[in-house]
């Protein structure tokens, strides 16, 4: 029935792919887009088409659809057309083996079927050249561009980039989200290169192709990843880096999600424009800190060269480019498990439950909670993993197959295997994004210092306030908000944020994905920390029910009182080698700290920041008088970009909690 259901899967990519016309836009010069799929179908014709398609189900982002960094660096050596022919070389291999052949057979469908859409488009292009509404030469290059990489693999630039184009337009089509372009100044830099040698093309001509694709991906996740060290640790920032990072400055959109993989050889004057470009208040760059990724990647057994040429997909999670299922993750919002230890196991403002471990008044040290609040964890890891796992239980995973997905993930070709039935090289990994480190650790620090140094007040009074959400007990909130709080180079409580990443690293290291892939942890919270916070009870850092967690591995906004300096010692004392998915730091500083004098000071913080163990960083530099004034006069700023997590967005379409959570944000001078 799995080989069945292939076929069928099959069928209907390559009607997708090539019953639609194509549409080819006036400013176009790499061609491809989703408009051939709107039609003028009446109302009724459209509901019973959708009525039909929604019975035929489909895999989700938790039982890994999207979330996916393709093998682009395979099909751009050896072509569409060599890529049947691998196909049609493994048929040969698995001829005995009706299950193989099948799945390999329905690859092969799709992978013709994209081959007829470019071909369509080819026709079209030279359909177009009589009317005088377009511009020839464009539809000539388009043309010329897509005959080529019809018949073989691409020989130039633009080539090599309508292929990647068209196959990022083809998962779209299939209605896939947050597909990745990975590492594009790595597999497009040979066709660059010998472009630029032999004169094709100039820099200005590379920007202005890429800023065609680029333009078009403000409501997409698309995360491409430039820079990186090899695997002799020589950096890979080269020309089209430059141009890469030229191309999305230049455009000014909220997508691509550019991520810069940060080595200490890195040039300074790379670094320096893209902190130029963050400048702008485009937020982009984000900066990953190489060594600690690659680190944290290495403990999973991958092989070192896959190491190496990992992308990130989605907003920061580390992938292995072409060679593991799609990504998935959940929000593991630590801050809740407090309240079943002061309300015996319940939560006092939802639903949600926990273990009732012991009495409060037993609890009479700050090791005897930290025992209590650890077992809670342990339990809500084991409930966490096994709600996901069951997810991906719950289906069969033969009945979902992913043909056209398959042909871009090693080794699915050669093994005659779906890309998630044991085709790819490494198994599914899954991302438990740990939320509230500032929050948790404020909290743990706020305890310590009232309830067992100071003897300020008892569990039990502590309790007892959260419940009444402090109303009543303004003196207690107060000595709680006054106690140590993370993000000011404060042993007393940056030592529960070490604890955070140690323990919870510690626990989910433990445990493994349906297929046996890891379940890495990250500290992440896109915008989770909000909703969070509207269902988590008050917490004992004198946080208000409803009021946001902390964000992501940020410290809780407005707490991070003494500058800079303090603020990134502080984040880089956790162990973020056991964080393999990626952790966010959302930082913001004046614009006034992007002149070209004050970017000579804040380059070495950040470097200082990575070689002591940081993660991440990334940076909005729109000052507080702007987004208030965006707040209050949209219309002035349509084209307004931040950075709101692990992605950026037009400023006036956030949600007002959004906006305000980034007014909120601490702004370094």
């Amino acid at each position: 029935m799995s080989a069945d259901y292939s076929s069928i899967r099959a069928n209907g990519i390559y009607s997708l792919f090539t019953l639609p016309n194509p549409v080819i836009l006036k400013s176009e010069w790499i061609a491809g887009n989703k408009h051939s799929l709107f039609c003028d179908e009446n109302e009724l014709v459209l509901n019973y088409a959708k009525n039909m398609v929604d019975r035929f189900s489909q895999r989700s982002f938790i039982t890994n659809k999207d979330h996916y960094a393709p093998d682009y660096e395979h099909i751009l050596r050896v072509g569409l057309p060599g890529m049947i022919d691998e196909i049609d070389t493994s048929l040969e291999v698995h001829k005995n083996d009706s299950d193989k052949t099948t799945t390999l057979q329905a690859m092969k469908k799709t992978l013709c079927g994209f081959s007829e859409m470019i071909r369509k488009y080819m026709l079209q292009a030279e359909a177009l050249m009589s009317s005088p509404d377009f511009n020839k030469e464009r539809l000539q290059f388009i043309a010329n561009n897509c005959h080529a990489i019809v018949v073989g693999p691409p020989k130039t630039f633009a080539q090599a980039l309508q292929l990647v184009w068209f196959c990022h337009t083809a998962f779209l089509m299939e209605g896939r989200y947050a597909m990745a372009l990975g590492r594009m100044d790595r597999y497009l830099y040979p066709f660059y290169k010998a472009d630029i040698d032999q004169g094709i093309l100039t820099d200005e001509m590379v920007i202005e192709l890429l800023e065609n694709v680029f333009i078009r991906l403000q409501d997409d996740v698309v995360n491409i990843c430039i820079g990186g060290q090899n695997i002799r640790g020589e950096c890979e920032v080269n020309e089209l880096s430059r141009c890469i990072l030229r191309a999305v400055r230049s455009c000014n959109v909220p997508g691509p999600n550019l991520s810069l993989r940060y080595t200490k050889n890195t040039p300074d004057d790379f670094f320096d424009e893209c902190l130029e470009t963050i400048g702008t208040g485009l937020g982009y760059p984000a900066i990953m800190n190489d060594d600690v990724n690659i680190a944290a990647l290495k403990k999973y057994g991958y092989a070192e060269e896959d190491v190496y040429g990992y992308s990130m997909v989605g907003c920061i999670e580390n992938f292995v480019t072409g060679k593991q299922p799609p990504w998935s993750d959940g929000r593991f919002d630590t801050p809740r498990f407090f309240d079943y230890i002061f309300n015996n196991g319940v939560s006092a403002t939802n639903r949600s439950v926990g273990a009732d471990l012991c009495k409060l008044e037993d609890i009479s040290s700050m090791a005897d909670f930290m025992n209590v609040f650890e077992k809670q964890l342990s339990l809500g890891v084991d409930e966490y993993v096994f709600k996901f796992n069951s997810s991906n239980d719950s289906i069969n995973q033969k009945f979902f197959a992913e043909p056209f997905l398959s042909c871009f993930c090693r080794d699915c070709i050669g093994r005659g295997l779906d890309i998630n039935c044991g085709g790819s090289i490494y198994p599914s990994v899954h991302g438990a994004a740990l939320m509230g480190i500032g929050t948790v650790s404020d909290s743990l620090a706020a305890i310590e210092k009232v309830v067992f140094v100071d003897k300020a007040a008892t569990l039990v009074e502590l309790r007892d306030a959260m419940n009444a959400n402090f109303e009543g007990y303004g003196e207690l909130r107060q000595k709680l908000l006054e106690a140590p709080k993370y993000g000011n180079n404060d042993a007393f409580v940056d030592k529960y944020a070490v604890w955070f990443i140690d323990c919870l690293g510690s626990l989910f290291e433990k445990k493994k994905t349906r297929d046996g892939g890891g379940i890495y942890i990250a500290a992440a919270a896109n915008v989770s920390n909000i909703h969070a916070g509207k269902i988590i009870n008050a917490t004992p850092d004198g946080r208000l029910r409803s009021e946001p967690l902390s964000d992501a591995a940020s410290p809780t906004y407005g707490r991070d009182t003494r500058g800079a300096t303090s603020t990134v010692n502080s984040l880089s004392k956790p162990d973020y080698t056991k964080v393999a998915c990626g952790s966010v730091v959302n930082q913001k500083f004046s614009p006034s700290m992007f002149t070209p004098e004050k970017r000579r000071k804040l380059m070495p913080l950040i470097k200082t920041y990575f070689k002591n163990g940081g993660q991440e960083i990334q940076i909005n530099a729109t000052s507080r008088e702007t987004l208030i004034d965006a707040m209050e006069h949209p219309d002035k700023y349509q084209n307004l970009v931040v950075r709101v997590s692990g992605f950026s967005a037009f400023y006036v379409t956030l949600d007002k909690d959004v906006q305000l959570d980034i007014l909120n944000r601490t702004q370094q001078e």
